[in-house]
């Protein structure tokens, strides 16, 4: 039996279409229950903060709940392989930060590889790290917590989870500096910081969402950001770099999917994420904590991961760090 050549092409261009019509449907109809947003964090921490931002937008903005839900233990493995062996489907998501990147060079027996085994959705935003110490030191400069550190060494001591940025922005500032602020190693961010607040710990590196509010406060004393240039959440406040050229250690945040992830979901939520980016309220609110709005599309964020993850690569050869 013959088809008509205009039978032929008329099934020929709706069988092409039919995939581009089933992708459409299925961004459309997501998402259809709630969605987990999971963070290898503890509550109150910067990544926590942040990631409870942007759930409460998708919530508002996709009409379905964003889940947020803390996972904390490994330097944040622990939730990012509960991420890694859930279902492709877009309902179980991770909130990363730039630990995800560390990790894959500090930590010898993952059961994962990172890069190989996530796929990148959307990155939110950078922020500093601030260089604060307990207000009971007589410590008002980077230059004098050098010269102290020097002139005492071994004294001082700074509180970080065993892997992160944290830990790592510590270890370069030791590198750069020529010093030796000892690292205590926490379970979580947030006790470290209760430490130094009340001085069982004297330096902290942390995130600046974390510390901002402990620093405009008073509780803290802050005496640098780790990112080039100042931050206009704390203009006052010199970078790091003024004092030791070259050092730059700030961090990212980004949303990741597991792997094999319907490219449609992953399209979605990225152009959502960016809307949030784009919106004035959420902007100020990031602003308010530093943090700086990085859109993107899914492969530009795939090739920072690789970046990010060959830089700090080096920085943990060379300092000899490994956490098994």
């Amino acid at each position: 039996m013959k088809f008509p050549r205009r039978h032929f092409l008329r099934l020929a261009a709706g069988a092409g279409a039919f995939p581009v019509a089933s992708r459409i449907a299925t961004a459309q109809a997501y998402p259809s229950r709630p969605v987990h947003l999971i963070l290898g964090y503890a509550p109150g921490s910067a990544p926590d903060i942040v990631a409870r931002l942007f759930g409460q937008w998708l919530s508002q903005r996709l009409d379905q709940q964003f889940i947020i839900e803390n996972r904390p233990g490994a330097a944040s493995n622990i939730g990012t392989e509960a991420v890694i062996r859930a279902v492709p489907d877009g309902y179980t998501l991770l909130y990363a930060t730039t630990a995800n990147a560390i990790n894959a060079a500090l930590y010898e027996k993952l059961n994962f590889n990172f890069i190989r085994d996530i796929a990148p959705v959307a990155s939110t935003i950078h922020v500093p790290n601030l260089v604060a110490v307990n207000q009971s030191l007589p410590i008002n400069s980077i230059a004098q917590l050098i010269a102290y550190a020097k002139a005492n060494p071994g004294r001082l001591n700074f509180g970080a989870p065993t892997g992160g940025t944290v830990l790592l922005t510590g270890v370069l500032f030791n590198m750069m500096a020529g010093v030796s602020i000892v690292h205590v190693p926490y379970s979580n961010q947030m006790q470290a910081v209760t430490d130094l607040i009340a001085g069982r710990v004297q330096v902290s590196f942390d995130a600046m969402p974390t510390t901002i509010e402990y620093a405009r406060a008073g509780k803290l004393r802050a005496l640098a950001v780790t990112t080039t240039t100042r931050s206009p959440a704390l203009p006052d406040v010199p970078s790091v770099r003024e004092f030791l050229p070259g050092y730059d250690a700030s961090s990212w945040h980004g949303i990741y999917a597991p792997r094999n992830t319907p490219a449609e979901v992953v399209e979605r939520l990225n152009t959502e994420i960016n809307a949030g980016l784009a919106d004035p309220r959420l902007k100020e609110q990031l602003a308010g904590l530093g943090g700086t709005v990085a859109p993107g599309t899914p492969a530009k964020f795939g090739r920072f991961l690789a970046e990010e993850t060959e830089k700090w690569a080096k920085v943990v050869k060379f300092a000899g760090l490994k956490a098994d």
